[in-house]
């Protein structure tokens, strides 16, 4: 199944969700390798970039191997945001997103992020400056609206669409809801039936399975993955293989767990250095880890680690065909 936001052709419908601390450069790359269609960077701040902040410069590297790719920015001035735009566009990426569902308080405190739920014309007048700005295609993300009592969603993506966006991204909770609770597929059904570009649902998908429910549910053309993809780059790989031949791959043994949890290091020291790249690395692991045996037990030593070669020790002292139930197991993993 292909998707074609503007001129841009994805081989598969299934997309790396912006995460601000997770879909960093590493990651991009393992998800890309997976076989995800589209990856989409962390958010940048349009008002960072016309402050030449260095940490932005960082966040806004790509390369060429993980195409095509989306970046988006987020803000609230859309003169400002088109500027920016219009700045960065000979950078490699394919596709600009504009954030406008974020829902941490730092960033709607500010009018940013989905504070613009509340204000549709005003995000429709940010993508319509920042459409005529730029060449490559505009998309947009938002949420199913600020609250329950204000859901409006579809409302949202009609002046999205009229303003020039070349597809929408729902997440189906509210601001209010953040990430807890159910997301609502049947908002992403009434986007989807409200307009006539590209529509990609966003909320509880974590396997092949629920993707293909979201989108026989809602119709929608494309399935945006976040948390579930969190120390899990094999689920574009599962989804890939699920539309090819109806077979869902096993989860990963905890030998090629290893070896990926050693890819990922190696590259956060590539573009990171070591200092900084194992500290991230704690949380990475974290996750990948996450319901195997003895996970916290994991967790507690790799919190502890400065170093590539001590994540190496932690990882090598976990057999790869003892029992993980055992007591043998469980003796290594607390020693």
């Amino acid at each position: 199944m292909e998707l074609k936001i503007g001129n841009v052709r994805l081989e598969n419908p299934y997309i790396l969700a912006p995460m601000a601390g997770v879909t960093d450069l590493p990651f991009r790359l393992l998800c890309k390798e997976m076989g995800a269609g589209l990856i989409c960077m962390e958010m940048v701040s349009a008002k960072a970039i016309s402050f030449h902040n260095k940490n932005t410069e960082k966040l806004m590297e790509i390369e060429e191997k993980e195409r095509p790719v989306s970046m988006q920015l987020f803000g609230s001035e859309p003169d400002l945001i088109a500027k920016m735009a219009a700045q960065i566009e000979e950078r490699p990426f394919d596709i600009l997103d504009l954030n406008m569902g974020c829902p941490v308080p730092k960033v709607v405190n500010n009018g940013e992020g989905s504070a613009l739920m509340k204000n549709p014309k005003l995000a429709a007048e940010i993508v319509r400056k920042t459409a005529k700005a730029i060449q490559k295609p505009l998309t947009v993300k938002i949420r199913k609206g600020f609250d329950e009592a204000h859901s409006n969603a579809v409302e949202m993506a009609k002046y999205l669409e009229d303003a020039g966006a070349a597809a929408i991204a729902v997440h189906g909770r509210t601001r209010e809801q953040y990430y807890a609770g159910k997301a609502d597929w049947e908002i992403i059904r009434q986007v989807k039936e409200a307009v006539s570009v590209p529509v990609i649902g966003n909320g509880d998908v974590t396997d092949p399975i629920s993707a293909h429910k979201m989108m026989e549910e809602t119709g929608c053309d494309g399935v945006m993955i976040g948390r579930a993809s969190r120390g899990n780059p094999w689920i574009f790989r599962q989804l890939v293989e699920y539309d090819k031949t109806g077979n869902i791959p096993e989860r990963p043994d905890v030998a090629e767990l290893k070896a990926m949890i050693l890819r990922h290091a190696r590259l956060q020291l590539q573009y990171k250095g070591e200092y900084t790249g194992i500290r991230e690395m704690r949380k990475h692991v974290a996750w990948y880890t996450a319901g195997y045996p003895h996970s916290a037990a994991i967790r507690r030593r790799v919190n502890e680690i400065e170093t590539i070669g001590q994540l190496e020790e932690v990882l090598e002292s976990i057999p790869e065909k003892l029992d993980r139930n055992s007591r043998e197991y469980y003796n290594i993993m607390t020693d």
